[in-house]
């Protein structure tokens, strides 16, 4: 048996190939009859969603919650990839930053805000008649710190990605073959995770990053995070995009724009882009 949120759920056999992965994934979607897919518009829980859609049809929801912690830009993103998947999306205000334990950002912030989402979630499943509350987390993401997780399995969300064995490859692969347009995007994460444990964060210190990340949209960086220090901002992209940022014109766009959020500093991180890198110094739970 394989515990998955409050309960115990038959283990599927062990499939070694991507293809045994992605029909163990749609019988159990089709099992399940009704989901909700817990939706950022990044390729988990896009490859995901649509698995679901193929399986379910209309019986598969997807649900992408709204907060000053989503980059508009991602928000636009998510509902364009729920219309090309097909999927019915719903939309809902969150409001993790209302509560003060999550605003003090501690080490375990996400676990306030995953309790947030999920029990909207589960919240409007119910409303439904809808039993399953699903979220895209792998196995890959095991190797992280993720409090988030202990939300999940409070409120019975489950993942099947995780469930069956799915590495990020596998779903990178999978999305790929089914012409996923999200298949190669960088990893997701919400601009929450820009500022360092115990730094409090803000309706507008989120902008001002957002408002940094922009820019290094706009001149064209496909990986990139902005850290915020207080007065410094310090920038992380893929180390292949290093040399665009000293080119005649772009260095200089790049400080004078953040100076104008606020910031008086401007560096770069030269380990360059990394998943979590203020997870770094925290031992995981």
């Amino acid at each position: 048996m394989m515990e998955t949120g409050n309960t115990l759920v038959p283990a599927f056999e062990v499939a070694t190939t991507l293809a045994g992965k992605v029909a163990r994934l749609q019988t159990l979607l089709r099992e399940m009859e009704h989901v909700v897919v817990c939706f950022s518009g990044g390729v988990d829980s896009g490859y995901l969603l649509a698995e679901a859609v193929n399986a379910l049809g209309d019986n598969a929801l997807a649900l992408t919650a709204v907060s000053p912690s989503l980059a508009p830009e991602e928000g636009a993103d998510a509902r364009s990839l729920a219309d090309s998947i097909g999927a019915r999306h719903l939309l809902i205000d969150t409001y993790e930053l209302d509560d003060p334990r999550y605003a003090a950002n501690p080490v375990n912030r996400c676990y306030f805000c995953k309790t947030e989402l999920y029990g909207k979630a589960i919240e409007e499943a119910a409303s439904l008649g809808i039993a399953h509350v699903l979220d895209g987390f792998n196995l890959d993401d095991r190797g992280d710190h993720r409090p988030g997780r202990k939300a999940a399995r409070e409120r019975g969300v489950r993942s099947p990605l995780d469930e069956l064995g799915f590495t990020k490859a596998d779903i990178r692969e999978a999305a790929r073959r089914i012409g996923l347009p999200v298949w190669d995007k960088p990893a997701l994460a919400c601009l929450s995770s820009r500022f360092p444990y115990g730094t409090a964060i803000t309706p507008e210190k989120l902008t001002q990053v957002n408002r940094c990340e922009r820019v290094l949209r706009e001149l064209g960086f496909r990986v990139y995070r902005v850290r915020y220090h207080d007065e410094l901002a310090r920038i992380e992209v893929a180390s292949g995009e290093f040399d665009k940022l000293l080119q005649p014109g772009v260095r200089e766009e790049i400080l004078r724009r953040f100076k104008e959020t606020g910031f008086t500093y401007v560096s770069i991180d030269l380990q360059g882009y990394r998943t979590g890198s203020l997870n770094e110094t925290v031992k995981k739970l």
